[in-house]
């Protein structure tokens, strides 16, 4: 007799932002967009403004590799996805958290094997529950490479 036991967390995925501040939603965005995908071994949690909330399922999962993604100001084109080493992440911030996510990394660091803070460069933080169009579309490209494993494509920042 075959066993439908799904399939273990191997990827887990915090969306991080605020919803009401128009870019700044792109990681709770995502996350909402990758909760149905727990049949492939991932586990999306729209964080919104307070990703400290998730560190005990995050703890409890212990996932192979942990995608924070976050609106990040990198200077670059509205929708450039960058992924942000540990050493940067306070220059790449929007501020919009309770916590740092300096302090998440470091927090969670024992968590998972591996941990990555994608960010995606907002167009507009101004009031407004609409991502922008480049960055809707950068979303959409950054939940194809979580699916097929290929994060580490994206450039560092």
């Amino acid at each position: 007799m075959s066993s439908s036991r799904p399939a273990a967390i191997k990827t887990a995925v915090l969306g991080v932002g605020n919803l009401l501040h128009s870019d700044d939603g792109a990681g709770p965005r995502l996350a909402d967009m990758l909760s149905c995908e727990k049949e492939r071994g991932i586990s999306a949690f729209n964080c919104g403004t307070a990703p400290e909330n998730f560190t005990g399922v995050i703890r409890n999962l212990h996932p192979d590799l942990l995608i924070i993604a976050d609106a990040s100001l990198m200077n670059e084109a509205p929708g450039t996805l960058k992924r942000i080493p540990p050493e940067k992440i306070a220059d790449a911030a929007v501020g919009t958290h309770m916590l740092p996510l300096s302090h998440l990394f470091c927090y969670l660091q024992d968590c998972a094997e591996k941990i990555i803070l994608i960010g995606i460069q907002p167009e507009s933080l101004e009031d407004g529950d609409d991502l922008s169009p480049n960055v809707e579309a950068a979303v959409r490209r950054l939940k194809e490479l979580i699916l097929s494993g290929e994060t580490e494509s994206i450039p560092v920042f």
